[in-house]
């Protein structure tokens, strides 16, 4: 991305956000760090710009954990961005799916990372991604990045994996291994922050997803290629050819209006309206239902099992800690993404 470029896509985040309480801007690849020289001219431009309010602005770097150094990590310490690292678990599961180019191993040099950064960001994120072919080892996932010192584990499904029923049907089972690992590192006194547990928890203490939770592609939330070309997520950027679920580009001025703006309300499915979980539901996760059916706002047969699994999991992982004794207000006072934003900040500020 040319900085020309780059100062458009900023003061384009500035202007659309103005009267928003929070401005988040992430890098994503590719591998961001590749064009770390280039991250850093970016991050000025965001600094320098006049709307910029450090209490606002949240900077994020997504990255495949293949470079990390000290130059980097003093970096991110200095400009306050969240550095999040992507691992799908032990060798013999990120081997599957995240091979370098040449064919060799990436877990090595991943897990190098993690142990380093880790040094610098006690809260690290790592981003899980499971599919079709590595669904059954979730809870070995778990086990491995939390015997690496992960406090914060995200797991995500591949919404462009060939799932089946079969592998649908064993969602209840595996979510549910997770579950019990969660609760053991609650009574332990040692609870880690699991995605798909913890999101879901909030969600149902709340009494259901709130607005400002709910899909904002096209409308508050928008992703750009390298050329200024503008989608309404960065899952849907795809080959970046400028046409497929593209809006426009930041260049021309001329920005489509977006069809995907009806997302954040419903999917259409006639069964979502009827269900009783709707509202604890992402059927509104426009990205999600676009690379499952081809449409923004109609949900797969997949995303229906896998939430239907994970909210009726969380519900009894709910019961069990409370029976327990465990205090999960903190669920409610802030989603777990922003309290772990706000533990982040305190430790940059010390």
């Amino acid at each position: 991305m040319t900085p020309k470029v780059a100062q458009k896509v900023v003061d384009f985040a500035f202007q659309k956000s103005q009267a928003a309480k929070r401005l988040e801007i992430g890098f994503f690849g590719g591998e961001p760090l590749l064009e770390f020289e280039r991250v850093k001219l970016i991050v000025e431009l965001i600094k320098n710009h006049p709307l910029y309010d450090k209490s606002k602005v949240i900077m994020s770097i997504t990255s495949n954990g293949t470079i990390f150094n000290q130059e980097i990590a003093n970096f991110m310490l200095s400009n306050g961005i969240i550095f999040c690292v992507s691992c799908d678990g032990p060798p013999q599961i990120q081997d599957v799916n995240r091979k370098y180019k040449n064919g060799k191993s990436s877990s090595a040099a991943v897990e190098k990372t993690i142990k380093k950064a880790l040094q610098y960001f006690p809260f690290l994120p790592v981003n899980a991604v499971y599919s079709d072919q590595t669904l059954q080892y979730l809870p070995q996932t778990v086990d491995y990045l939390i015997s690496l010192g992960v406090k914060n584990i995200y797991l995500n499904p591949d919404i462009s994996a060939k799932w089946t029923q079969k592998h649908t049907e064993q969602f209840p089972e595996i979510y549910s291994a997770l579950a019990e690992k969660y609760i053991q590192c609650y009574l332990q006194d040692k609870p880690k922050h699991i995605s798909l547990i913890d999101n879901k928890i909030t969600v149902i203490l709340r009494g259901g997803y709130e607005p400002f939770e709910r899909c904002q592609m096209g409308f508050s939330e928008f992703a750009f290629g390298t050329t200024g070309n503008m989608y309404p997520c960065e899952r849907l950027v795809g080959l970046d050819d400028g046409k497929t679920n593209c809006l426009g580009n930041i260049m021309d001025d001329i920005i489509k209006p977006s069809t995907c703006k009806i997302v954040p309300s419903t999917a259409t499915n006639t069964e979502c309206n009827h269900c009783g979980l709707n509202g604890y539901c992402m059927n509104w996760c426009g990205c999600t239902n676009y690379h499952s059916t081809g449409k923004y706002d109609v949900v797969s047969a997949f995303m229906c099992a896998h939430e239907r699994a994970i909210i009726e999991v969380a519900y009894q992982t709910i019961q069990k800690l409370q029976e327990k004794g465990v205090d999960l207000s903190h669920h409610i006072h802030g989603t777990p993404l922003i309290n772990t934003l706000s533990d982040f900040g305190d430790h940059c500020n010390k």
